[in-house]
Formats: structure tokens, C-alpha cells, sequence
């Protein structure tokens, strides 16, 4: 909905005004609308050097979701492996066609964008595609494509300008390089491709390309999954691994080159209104060691995901004295999500030190609303967020890490039950009989209460999600055990548990395992 152009009804503009359009914001937004405010959404994020633009919706349509769709036409391939020990024959030679993916995913991008559009409207939020930069505590100067500016006023200001991805600055790197938002942006299938960092993300995209029959190497930057379970990265990365993917250790990224530049590509990406041409070759790439060697590769993409940083160094913050870390950007809030600035409050992954996922930031950006202006005062969980990472062999995990749970507690206060298990459907088959694994973490002293528990196998995330609730409501490792599995089904391997860490480890000491 256009914002209106009569005189404010009253002090101000608007009784809300969001600056970004991530979940977090739209889900204030929403909340706040349908509790009868008068309500603006700014949004509008620079292209990315590459040229992608990205739709309203933030990570939630223009990342997370593209990464399920990458995700699962990785697993059609394995699937189409697999069905002919199911009985399944080909009448014809399979192969992927990119083109064919890329628009189907830039299409549903576009409608679930235009959909959202649609539901705010219905819900009465104003929508303008505009920037947004606090001037003074009430007031925000906007910005719009056209370059006209005005000022708007607003009772209460709400920060959910999400993050971008970063750059090495390295020689080369934003001419040539790309991020994961620009991955569906390329009209030809990226080739040998070289994942810089370890991330979840970067994780994902290498496993997406290999599943479709491409190169990949990853160099990670130093750790993979940073802040996960990092025996449980281990393991993603030994699937790999066997798996023919290929890692460079101990190095870094010092210098990207175009060897021959042998064709210009139209980049569109997901909303772009003005097609770049960008040059399109064999990418020779320095590679330092840690001991300071250099040496030089050649690859057709190179795909930069070392993290992201909080879009907050343009909109204002200084100006009115709102608080960010210094080294992050990230904006420090209180339990309340209150900003150091009386009517400034910050909403999803700008917030320093907390996790950052779509659903908490919509449960986070819904409880906002409602305790400005429906008088309830419950404030957001950020204990026990379950997140998952959409590698080939997913990830999904809750609670505490086994490095964060020996931290917190103590080694002796922590038990580690775990297994690897067989999927029933892998069995015709004949898949690794060692690849899916799970451990559940729990703190003896409080009746084995599960503090962390960590799933690696098909459809982590869906098995994870019920376990999630009862977390929250105190499982303990008995009444885990004493939970009736499904069968046939995997989840119910987490009711099964007997092993220990410290079982295991003895054995392969006394050289029994």
C-alpha cells in the first residue's frame, strides 16, 4: 500500500516506522497494523557489485528459501541415483539444466515477494521502496529510487536492516568474485568453483553445486561452522570429503584475476531493473599458505562466504547516539530489544550477540508489537533456537554446542549420548552405512536435562522440530528414553540412545573401536 499524502492525523506521520524489510520488520509491522497502528516499511538494499538486487522479505525469500530449492535439486539427483535400486528405469540419458532452475527459483522469488507485498497491504502496512536514515530520534529522511527526499515522522522507530555479505578486500574480489545472493544470478552453471569459508551458507551452496556434477573445493576460513558443534562440522566435512569434494587447509584467498576474458554475461538476478554485463572467464586465483608460500589456481567461480556484516553504517545510528558494537556494526539492544535511544528499537540479525534465524526473528518482531501496543510484556526466548544448515546430508541442531555445553557446566557435569544410524531408505540402495549420526547433550546434575541435541541426517530439520518444544519445557534424557519411536522412521533413534562420548572414546583407547 502507497503511503498517503494528507496531513498526519496527529504528532506524527505514522505510529511506526520500520527501516528495512527483513522478517523481523514485516512481522512488526504486521503485528502492529493489525493492532490498528498506522504503519511504513522502508526497504531498499543496494544491488550487490555483481548487480543482484533482492525483494522485499529479506534472507527469508531472498536466501533461506532460494538455499531449500538449491538443497533439494541436489537431492533429486542422489534420488534419481538411487530409484534404480528401487526398480526404476531411464528411457533416456538424465542431465540438469541450469537455466531451467534459475528461472523457476528467480520466478518463485518474484511471486513470494509479490505475495508478501499483497498480505501487508490486506493488512494495512504502508510499503515504500525507499531508503531510510534516522536524522533525529522522531524523524527519518527518505530517500526513494527517483533520488527525491522528504521527511517523515513516527512515534516509534524499528532498526531490521538485516546484513550483507562481506569481502575479503583482496585484490579482485568484488570485481570478480561472487556472494551466495548472486549464485542464481549467473545464466551458466559457475563451472570448478571455489568456496572461500566455511559458513553455513558456503556449505550449502558447494554442497548444491557438487550434487550437480560440478568441481568444487572449499578453503575454509580457518574453522567450518563457526559457532556450531564442531564435531558435528567434522563429520559434514568427512562426508564430503568421501564424497570427492575437495578442501584447501591452512591457506587464504590473496588475489582474484580474469586470465582471458572470453564472453560478457547479462546478470539479472532476482529483481534487478537494469542488467549488467560482467565479464565471464577462467579466474586465476593466489592462494597464501600459512607459512607465507603463494601458489596459483585456475577456477570458473568464486564464491566469497566468510560471514556477513549488519547493514548499519548508513542509516542514521550515529546521529542520534544508538549504540553499536565496533567491530560487528550490530546494534546493542536490551532484553526488550530497546536500543540506548528511547523510541529506537532494533529487530533480527542487527542485534549484537544474539542468534539470528528467520523464525526468531518473526517470533521476536511479533512479541515487539505486542508489547508496545497490546500492553503484554512476554519478551523472546533466545535460549534453545533451533536452526539447521541445508547441506546435502543436513544438519540440524538445538541447544548448546558440546564445546559450549563442557564450557557452561563443566566436562564432568556433561554426558553425551550418540549413534550413527541407517535410514531405512538407504538400504536398497546401499548408501554409507556411516553417515547419519545424532548425540544428544545433557547436564547430569539436573536429572540429565537435554541442553543440546544435534541431528545429521535427511530431513534434520523436520525430524528436530518437535524435540525443540519439549527442550523448551525441560526433557530430560528418561523421558527422551521413555518416548515411543515411530517405526518404520528415524526419528526414532533419539529415543534409543545407550552409548556415551566417553564409552567410545574408552574403546578406541583401549584400541577396541
Amino acid at each position: 500500500m502507497d503511503p498517503p499524502t494528507g496531513p498526519p492525523l496527529g504528532p506524527y506521520d505514522y505510529d511506526l516506522v520500520v527501516i528495512g524489510g527483513g522478517s523481523g520488520g514485516v512481522a512488526v509491522a504486521k503485528e502492529a497494523a493489525i493492532l490498528g497502528k498506522k504503519v511504513l516499511i522502508l526497504d531498499l538494499v543496494a544491488p550487490s557489485p555483481r548487480g543482484t538486487a533482492r525483494e522485499l522479505g529479506g534472507s527469508s525469500i531472498n536466501s533461506t528459501s532460494i538455499r531449500r530449492f538449491l538443497q533439494q535439486a541436489s537431492l533429486l539427483g542422489k534420488a534419481v541415483q538411487d530409484s534404480k535400486a528401487y526398480g526404476w528405469r531411464m528411457k533416456e540419458h538424465v542431465s540438469h539444466g541450469w537455466s531451467e532452475l534459475l528461472e523457476a527459483v528467480q520466478e518463485k522469488v518474484k511471486t513470494r515477494s509479490s505475495e508478501l507485498k499483497r498480505e501487508l497491504k490486506s493488512c494495512g502496512v504502508y510499503y515504500l521502496k525507499a531508503r531510510g536514515e534516522i536524522v533525529a530520534p522522531h524523524t527519518v529522511e527518505v530517500t526513494e529510487m527517483n533520488g527525491r527526499k522528504r521527511r517523515l515522522t513516527a512515534e516509534t522507530l524499528v532498526i531490521a536492516t538485516g546484513g550483507r555479505h562481506q569481502y575479503l578486500d583482496i585484490p579482485g574480489d568484488r570485481e570478480y568474485c561472487l556472494t551466495c545472493e548472486d549464485l542464481l544470478s549467473l545464466t551458466q552453471p559457475p563451472g570448478r568453483t571455489l568456496v572461500v569459508g566455511g559458513s553455513a551458507e558456503g556449505l550449502e551452496c558447494a554442497g548444491f553445486l557438487f550434487g550437480l556434477g560440478l568441481r568444487v573445493t572449499i578453503m575454509p576460513q580457518p574453522h567450518l561452522l563457526p559457532g556450531f558443534d564442531q564435531r558435528m562440522a567434522e563429520k559434514i566435512e568427512n562426508h564430503m570429503i568421501v564424497n570427492g569434494v575437495d578442501f584447501l587447509y591452512n591457506c587464504s584467498l590473496s588475489k582474484v584475476e580474469l586470465t582471458e576474458a572470453c564472453s560478457k554475461e547479462v546478470v539479472l538476478g532476482a529483481s534487478a531493473t537494469e542488467p549488467q554485463q560482467v565479464p565471464r572467464g577462467k579466474l586465476r586465483v593466489t592462494i597464501t599458505s600459512k607459512d607465507g608460500q603463494t601458489k596459483q589456481e585456475e577456477f570458473d567461480t568464486v564464491l566469497l562466504a566468510v560471514g556477513r556484516k549488519a547493514s548499519t553504517s548508513d542509516i542514521g545510528l550515529e546521529c542520534v547516539g544508538v549504540q553499536c558494537n565496533q567491530d560487528t556494526g550490530r546494534i546493542l539492544v536490551n532484553e526488550r530489544d530497546e536500543t540506548s535511544v528511547d523510541n529506537i528499537y532494533a529487530i533480527g540479525s542487527v542485534q549484537h550477540g544474539r542468534p539470528s534465524t528467520t523464525g526468531l526473528s518473526v517470533r521476536s518482531g511479533t512479541l515487539l508489537a505486542r508489547r508496545l501496543y497490546r500492553d503484554d510484556d512476554i519478551l523472546c526466548d533466545y535460549t534453545n533456537v533451533p536452526t539447521v544448515v541445508l547441506t546435502p546430508m543436513e544438519y540440524a541442531a538445538c541447544g548448546l554446542s558440546g564445546e559450549k555445553a563442557t564450557l557452561t557446566f563443566g566436562e564432568p557435569n556433561v554426558e553425551v549420548y550418540h549413534r550413527y544410524y541407517w535410514p531405512l531408505e538407504w538400504e536398497l540402495p546401499a548408501r554409507n552405512k556411516n553417515s547419519c549420526y545424532v548425540k544428544v547433550i545433557c547436564h547430569i546434575p539436573d536429572h540429565e536435562r537435554v541442553v543440546g541435541l544435534h541431528v545429521m541426517g535427511p530431513n534434520a530439520g523436520d525430524i528436530l522440530q518437535g524435540f525443540v518444544a519439549a527442550m523448551k519445557c525441560g526433557l530430560t534424557k528418561q523421558q527422551l528414553d521413555a518416548t515411543v519411536g515411530i517405526h518404520p522412521g528415524t526419528a526414532q533413534v533419539l529415543s534409543s540412545l545407550t552409548e556415551t562420548q566417553r564409552m567410545t572414546e574408552a574403546l578406541m583407547i583401549r584400541g577396541n573401536c
